[in-house]
């Protein structure tokens, strides 16, 4: 009776397991269902309170306004975490999800796992997630109407959360100065990584419904940009795009990104061109890395330096505003003689460079000779062959400028 007892008790158990996880398999979509009604009830509710808001109607108080919207996307918010946990999550453990949820829930733990560590990065980008994993199930759905709605708001959003992320970024960088260099990289590469993510999803948004606000500025460098979304990037090609990024920067986040901190993402990527450059052992590649470095350089003092205002020292400020001179006088030969015109660019660009290299830990002895065979070949430099003998030993005679 005993053994009977306990037979019949676990074949209950497993009866009872099926009837729960059965239950739990429909309520799942029925919970989703629920979900996705609140979630459509709280959209449309910040959608309205963001078109009052931001439209001109003096008939009502501006800040009460401003609150209501606070108030509406806050809880906008909550409903789409509410989502992530009582949909997704219980689909990934019930091993009903699909991969596209997978991955959704995978992310929203890696941005949840900033909060004990970066608490302001995390505040930003779980908004940024929540509000990307809205707008793509509104973009399956394709309802026109509510698309064109949310896409305001969408881009008047992203665009503040972008510009916190980044601003978040510079006040770390600013930290990070007496650190080792190694804390520092982190932080560049998280600030090309976001203005690579604002370009390809916003700023192409911004593009593809006409919005007019800032895109005119950067529609060029944006092209330029599209040419690196195909096919996989070498470090070359990776350190071009970085610079197209920044160069759009320039133009959108000039308070979130200040200067001084483009100045170093700038920095940091003249050094990485100029160890490639030294480090590249085929002639063919070296030369594309060596022109890529040039325009590097150009852009660096034209769409950086000729901006700046402050400087640290007032010998650093004679200095480029020499350069500055000279450059201003060579592009007059841009129409008259083009090959002389980029013959003595490139000629200013290495020697300025080559001052700079004096002033870096980095060993660049080999680029700095790659610089004086340039400048050589330019006439810019001449050379003395001849060796003279010393204690049996022959001496090459160095270079002289």
């Amino acid at each position: 009776m005993e053994e009977r007892s306990l037979r019949i008790t676990g074949a209950d158990k497993t009866f009872f397991n099926k009837i729960t996880n059965t239950l739990t398999r429909i309520l799942i979509p029925t919970k989703i269902g629920i979900n996705g009604m609140l979630i459509s009830m709280k959209r449309n509710s910040v959608i309205k309170s963001f078109e009052a808001y931001t439209e001109d109607n003096s008939n009502y108080d501006k800040e009460e306004l401003e609150k209501k919207y606070e108030a509406t996307y806050e809880t906008y918010l909550g409903a789409l975490d509410k989502y992530v946990m009582d949909s997704i999550y219980k689909k990934v453990k019930n091993n009903t999800a699909s991969e596209y949820e997978k991955n959704a829930l995978a992310k929203y733990y890696e941005v949840t796992s900033l909060k004990e560590t970066e608490y302001m990065e995390y505040k930003y980008r779980k908004q940024k997630y929540l509000m990307e994993l809205d707008y793509q199930g509104i973009r399956v759905e394709n309802k026109a109407k509510l698309v064109e709605k949310y896409n305001k708001f969408y881009i008047a959003k992203m665009d503040s959360l972008y510009k916190a992320i980044l601003k978040n970024y510079s006040i770390k960088v600013a930290d990070y100065v007496n650190h080792y260099d190694s804390s520092r990289e982190w932080i560049y590469t998280k600030i090309f990584h976001t203005l690579e993510e604002y370009i390809r999803n916003i700023v192409s948004l911004k593009i593809e419904t006409n919005y007019e606000e800032g895109i005119k500025e950067v529609i060029t460098e944006y092209e330029k940009y599209e040419a690196y979304e195909v096919g996989k990037l070498d470090t070359k090609d990776t350190i071009e795009k970085n610079m197209v990024l920044l160069g759009i920067s320039r133009k959108l986040f000039t308070h979130s990104l200040p200067l001084i901190v483009a100045e170093q993402c700038y920095e940091k990527l003249l050094k990485d061109a100029r160890v490639l450059v030294q480090d590249t052992k085929m002639a063919a590649k070296r030369e594309r890395a060596y022109s890529m470095l040039i325009n590097l350089i150009e852009d660096y003092n034209v769409k950086l330096l000729s901006t700046k205002v402050y400087w640290d020292t007032q010998k650093a400020k004679d200095e480029y505003k020499s350069f500055w001179n000279c450059y201003q006088k060579i592009m007059k030969l841009k129409e008259t003689d083009f090959i002389e015109y980029v013959k003595q660019k490139e000629i200013l660009f290495i020697k300025d460079d080559m001052k700079k290299l004096k002033e870096e830990k980095i060993d660049y002895s080999k680029i700095a000779t790659y610089y004086k065979r340039k400048l050589v070949d330019y006439g810019a430099m001449k050379q003395i062959k001849n060796q003279f003998k010393s204690e049996g030993k022959y001496i090459k005679v160095k270079e002289v400028a």
